[in-house]
């Protein structure tokens, strides 16, 4: 996964300065609002080298992990992944990633489907059988919860994101 940085932002060109082997653009904060945005877009192409200065794309993007950003995106939808991004950290850029950059089930993952941060997928397989029956003590030892997660997982019951050195996050996947 690419690095988060501090601001989440993307690189907005002039086109009509770029097709003409010129450099024009500006950094805007992907998190201002959107009158914000739009006012920073018009400031710079109204300063084009270029005066047939009409259209923009994104040329380039930074802290949005592996989330991608499409150069003809919308303003709008660009601005509600860095929100996420910038509310929910490293998890909500897996997350993202993971849903293809479909905001709407990204929310929904973290408001539904979220099972917590565990030290192990197997530490979760463990959770949730002790929580959903009583299992007798002499059979504990022959429960192998590494593979009872693993299976969980290939399986498509569950999908996990790993942050760090046990941190492990568990969602279920319907």
């Amino acid at each position: 996964m690419k690095n988060i940085t501090a601001e989440i932002r993307i690189y907005v060109a002039d086109l009509a300065a770029y097709n003409n082997g010129k450099l024009h653009g500006c950094w805007i904060d992907a998190t201002s609002n959107i009158d914000e945005i739009l006012e920073q877009v018009d400031d710079m192409m109204e300063r084009s080298p270029e005066g047939f200065a009409e259209e923009w794309a994104i040329h380039d993007y930074e802290g949005f992990g592996g989330v991608s950003i499409s150069e003809h995106e919308g303003f709008e939808s660009v601005r509600e992944k860095a929100l996420f991004i910038e509310e929910h950290g490293a998890l909500g850029v897996s997350v993202l990633d993971h849903w293809c950059g479909d905001i709407d089930d990204a929310r929904q993952a973290l408001d539904d489907r979220y099972c917590g941060c565990h030290s192990s997928v197997a530490d979760y397989a463990q959770e949730l059988t002790e929580e959903t029956g009583d299992i007798p003590s002499h059979l504990e030892m022959y429960i192998d919860y590494e593979r009872m997660g693993r299976d969980m997982e290939l399986g498509g019951d569950i999908y996990s994101v790993e942050l760090g050195y046990q941190e492990v996050h568990i969602f279920w996947s319907h």
